[in-house]
């Protein structure tokens, strides 16, 4: 997995473009076509809806996985209705009903509401199952009872809501709301992850949103009202069968409608987010020297942590991430039996171990696929604000927020672990020395202790 989220983001801000373009270009143009054209597409949308509500549900339930399983009532849901609009279209088995045009409104908005649901921490829950499986049964049964009623008396249904109708714009406005929060949440878990997947389903979902507007303005006579059927189909696709691959992939399962995806989680599986490449250096300087990659690891955990205490963008957590992680890489240049002495180092000794920030950033560019912010952290990790780290000497208005963080997490990690020629010094001891203003940035070390006062106190998480 390489590092190419501006041309990724391109190619999707073409695709999301795409259905809204349409719209406005061709959406009025009159066309008539067949009853049996509508039921055709929105029976292959029912289908599809359907196969992914059964993936969901079937492994949501198996897992104990409550937000999957909702995901999977969202989907049984609108495939529900979606089978009784395509059913009760006009002119094919029933003459002009109400049904079809009540379904149609209010499939989208009814699934984006559902889907919206999945935010909420307690519908993750084990517990949640059972209730979830009986909000299913419930909603299928009142569904087919609508179908039931609109076979024997489709006029007793009334024909709502009608298009621009304030009813009509009401759905819209609560529907559009619910997919740009599904929209936002998987644009997220994208920057974090830098995943196709992820990014796909940001993309179904503009086109969900984009069905809405027809269904909801426009009538049968409209091109739009045609095109927007389409959309929704395409959607569901995209939606549906992402989240159901990825739940049955295991590893690296789908997070973009949960939104809930941490950064430390890119840190913790590395190979699944990051990619095999960054596995590949890790594995290998683990084998040279184990305490290095262990060390690494804890630091772009904290930092990760640090980062979101200081609200960094999930762009940026990204890079942090990535910059924790391989920061020592430069390391395997170094001699095994420098980096194991269980002495201190000579001049000499130090002087090759201060090489490495730039013999890192030579390996990543000669891998190719890293962004300029890692290679700054790699380089610049041993920098501080007087100007007396190194290699650069650089001071602090050269210094970002990003590698501030990196700087006061790798101090504190090697102060506070164990090494051959000392132990390890306490907590207290550490945070002193970080708190010199004139070295480190006193933002990062207020952060860091938060953190780090959460982690040895998990009580203090849950008050957060």
């Amino acid at each position: 997995m390489r590092e190419r989220p501006l041309h990724l983001l391109a190619l999707a801000g073409f695709a999301t473009v795409a259905p809204v373009a349409v719209l406005v270009y061709v959406g009025d143009e009159s066309v008539y076509l067949s009853g049996w054209v509508h039921l055709a597409g929105v029976g292959v949308g029912a289908a599809i809806a359907t196969a992914a509500a059964a993936a969901l549900t079937v492994a949501g339930a198996r897992q104990q996985d409550g937000r999957a399983v909702l995901v999977g009532v969202a989907f049984s849901v609108m495939a529900a209705l979606l089978f009784l609009h395509g059913l009760t279209t006009p002119f094919v088995w029933f003459d002009m009903n109400g049904v079809v045009a009540l379904t149609g409104g209010l499939t989208l908005p009814v699934g984006g509401a559902i889907l919206a649901l999945s935010a909420v921490p307690a519908v993750g829950r084990p517990g949640a199952v059972r209730p979830l499986l009986w909000l299913l049964a419930i909603a299928v049964l009142v569904i087919l009872a609508l179908g039931a009623v609109a076979l024997l008396h489709p006029a007793l249904v009334p024909s709502i809501p009608d298009p621009r109708s304030p009813a009509a714009l009401l759905l819209l406005t609560l529907g559009l709301a619910f997919f740009a929060l599904l929209f936002l949440r998987a644009l997220r878990t994208f920057r974090l992850t830098h995943r196709i997947a992820d990014l796909l389903v940001a993309t179904g979902i503009v086109w969900l949103g984009a069905a809405l507007v027809p269904a909801l303005v426009q009538t049968y006579r409209n091109l739009g009202w045609w095109l927007g059927h389409g959309f929704e189909l395409v959607g569901i696709v995209l939606v549906g069968g992402v989240v159901a691959w990825d739940l049955y992939r295991g590893s690296a399962r789908s997070r973009p409608l949960f939104g809930d995806l941490r950064a430390v989680e890119l840190v913790l599986q590395e190979e699944a987010f990051l990619g095999s490449h960054v596995r590949a250096l890790l594995v290998t300087l683990g084998e040279k020297d184990t305490s290095t990659e262990e060390h690494t690891r804890r630091v772009a955990l904290r930092a990760v942590e640090v980062g979101e205490e200081l609200g960094l963008s999930a762009s940026r957590l990204r890079g942090l991430a990535l910059g924790g992680l391989l920061h020592d890489v430069g390391k395997l240049s170094v001699p095994t039996a420098v980096l194991r002495k269980p002495a201190a180092l000579t001049d000499d000794e130090f002087e090759l171990v201060t090489r490495h920030p730039e013999a890192g950033v030579r390996l990543l560019r000669d891998l190719g696929g890293f962004g300029d912010g890692v290679y700054g952290l790699v380089r610049h990790h041993h920098e501080r604000l007087d100007g007396s780290g190194y290699p650069d000497g650089l001071e602090g208005g050269n210094l970002d927020l990003d590698t501030r963080i990196l700087a006061v997490c790798d101090v504190y990690d090697a102060l506070v672990s164990p090494r051959v020629y000392r132990e390890a010094w306490p907590h207290e001891r550490a945070v002193a020395l970080l708190r010199d203003p004139e070295q480190f940035d006193q933002r990062c070390v207020a952060a860091l202790e938060r953190v780090v006062a959460r982690q040895r106190d998990p009580g203090l998480a849950l008050a957060v």
